[in-house]
């Protein structure tokens, strides 16, 4: 379990490396979409500037009544090695038990030296890698 853990979280990093990260989801016509951060809910597609100087956007696919605040992603830079890395976490922080699914990051050609279980974490195509199998993160689950 641990191993599989360290395994995604060296993904991730390698992401982080790569690719500019945003989130966005597929979802159907009857799915509402809400933005990570702020409270500009009033479109469709929600477009949000990354933290850094670049830009990206991100939508989310809802469950069971999550807002825009159930989902943190946070990320780091390990420095114990001399190799870049990255550490990323997306945690479902929603206490009324919602679950977002069909998480999807931008990731350019992502590919990571170790081998990542697909039902964590996979590339679909250029710049789409699904998390979670697409399946829903459970509320304090961390990808």
């Amino acid at each position: 379990m641990l191993s599989s853990h360290v395994s995604f979280l060296y993904l991730m990093m390698l992401i982080i490396a790569f690719c500019n990260l945003g989130l966005h989801s597929a979802a159907s016509s009857t799915d509402f979409k809400h933005s990570f951060r702020g409270d500009n809910n009033h479109s469709r597609k929600v477009h949000v500037k990354s933290e850094k100087a670049y830009s990206s956007y991100r939508e989310l696919m809802v469950h069971g009544g999550c807002t825009n605040r159930d989902i943190s992603i946070s990320q780091s830079r390990d420095t114990t090695s001399g190799i870049p890395r990255y550490i990323v976490q997306i945690v479902n922080t929603c206490v009324s038990g919602c679950a977002p699914s069909k998480i999807r990051l931008h990731c350019g050609w992502f590919a990571s030296a170790r081998i990542i279980n697909p039902r964590t974490f996979k590339r679909l195509s250029y710049d789409d890698c699904l998390v979670n199998g697409g399946k829903p993160l459970k509320s304090s689950q961390i990808r």
